[in-house]
């Protein structure tokens, strides 16, 4: 409870929106030095399991104790051969069926021997051998490979054509740019998860940022590039929405633009394409010369069904800007409103005098999958919402939530009546009003 103050507006992000100026993953540059790595959500980068001592604590879940050389007791020699071919290791030599000896790519004098299977008698030592090698070495590719291996991941990475700056490098606004519609992609792979819709607005997001919570994201040295590595337990649904929202997208992208119908757009919804996605597209092209994005599946858990082996990159071009933005608009122009009967705790009330109506914003515990709403109340349902609030009891009230500003808003209001909780959620409450006593002098009187 806090002092009355205005909601978000329809245009305004709220508090869960991505804006077009957030951070993207791993904030600005995406981390440390251009190669860093840290979590998708929040957006404050942490590092990922790396070589080098002292890096923060990586996100709890698949993560956990995966720091340093990862064990070669627990390492597929396959999968690190795999990993080590998709990173442009070439394999020169060594005996067939037993080990062989890998070099990175541009012909370093480096080299790794790696056995083929476990069953070659000094497997775990040559394993621990090539990974201890991997954690000390300068390869770029080397942290990347550390980390599919440590956690088996599938990869999600995005490339911009941008011209090149001083020594190859991007200017920091341009990785900013990058990584903020990474960010935004991965939300709008998530919200798709959760449902399937045009538009999201709010719902929802509680549950999608917090399945990206495990997601770690990389920049590329140079900062031309981001990986993000989505843990397959639990994050191979997103991956897989990903996948077919991408392909879908690009599908729906070429029909607008050779035959002028929009309807494919329409049909993509159940492949997960949304306003959001849309958005987060042209904010990853705008501005480039073209964009690809391109999903690669965890070695140690192959294909998921259903899709490619080896899926080929979506690219997108400046070209595309006016059918994605066509998209966009129609997205959210047409998601129609939703009957809900939610429960919420009060948080907020103003009204312009003593009498009559009043808004009333409530912290949504149920009903919705969204964090809150506001609604008019006449009169008598206003004093009802203030008692419910001063008794520490939250109300439940019937409606319909308006995709307008983003499912935030709740119309043509009935039914309103205090709901009895158990005695700590009332507590709580209770605590609440009590840290908060100028709030009614503020939110039940006339404004200033």
């Amino acid at each position: 409870m806090h002092r009355p103050t205005d909601d978000p507006g329809p245009d305004d992000p709220g508090p869960d929106d991505p804006g077009p100026d957030d951070p993207g993953p791993g904030g600005s540059g995406g981390g440390e030095g251009g190669g860093g790595y840290g979590p998708a959500l929040p957006p404050r980068p942490r590092a990922v399991p790396g070589p080098r001592p002292g890096l923060p604590a990586p996100p709890a879940g698949p993560w956990d104790g995966a720091r340093g050389a990862p064990d070669p007791g627990r390492v597929d020699p396959r999968v690190l051969g795999a990993l080590l071919a998709r990173h442009g290791w070439r394999r020169r030599g060594g005996v067939p069926g037993r080990y062989g000896r890998w070099t990175p790519p541009g012909g370093a004098a480096t080299s790794l021997l790696v056995p083929e299977s476990r069953a070659f008698p000094d497997c775990e030592d040559l394993l621990g051998e090539a990974l201890t090698a991997l954690a000390r070495g300068t390869a770029p590719s080397a942290r990347e490979i550390l980390t599919g291996v440590a956690v088996p991941s599938d990869e999600v990475r995005w490339w911009r054509d941008v011209p090149p700056g001083p020594a190859g490098t991007v200017p920091w606004t341009v990785r900013d740019q990058l990584g903020s519609a990474a960010r935004r992609l991965l939300l709008a792979g998530a919200l798709a998860v959760c449902d399937r819709a045009g538009y999201h607005g709010a719902r929802h997001r509680r549950q999608a940022r917090s399945s990206l919570e495990t997601v770690l994201v990389g920049a590329a040295p140079g900062g031309h590039g981001l990986t993000a590595f989505l843990p397959v337990d639990p994050g191979r649904p997103l991956a897989v929405r990903l996948h077919h929202a991408l392909h879908a997208a690009r599908e729906a992208t070429d029909y607008r633009r050779a035959t002028g119908g929009a309807e494919a757009f329409d049909a993509a919804v159940g492949a997960g394409v949304s306003h959001e996605l849309t958005e987060a597209l042209i904010a990853l092209v705008r501005g480039t010369e073209g964009a690809r994005v391109a999903l690669e599946w965890a070695p140690a858990a192959g294909p998921p069904e259903g899709c490619a082996a080896r899926p080929e990159p979506v690219e997108f071009s400046p070209g595309d800007l006016p059918a994605l933005r066509e998209a966009s608009a129609r997205y959210l122009a047409g998601e129609p409103s939703v009957p809900v009967r939610l429960t919420g705790a009060v948080v907020r009330m103003r009204r312009s005098g003593p009498r009559g109506e009043g808004t009333v914003r409530l912290r949504v515990l149920g009903g919705a999958e969204v964090p809150h709403v506001r609604v008019v109340l006449d009169e008598e349902a206003y004093r009802t919402a203030g008692h419910a609030h001063l008794v520490g009891l939250p109300i439940r009230v019937s409606g319909r939530l308006e995709s307008r500003g983003g499912f935030r808003r709740l119309t043509g209001a009935s039914g309103v009546v205090p709901v009895q909780v158990d005695e700590t959620e009332r507590d709580r409450l209770m605590k609440a009003l009590h840290e908060n006593l100028d709030f009614f002098g503020e939110a039940c009187g006339p404004e200033d």
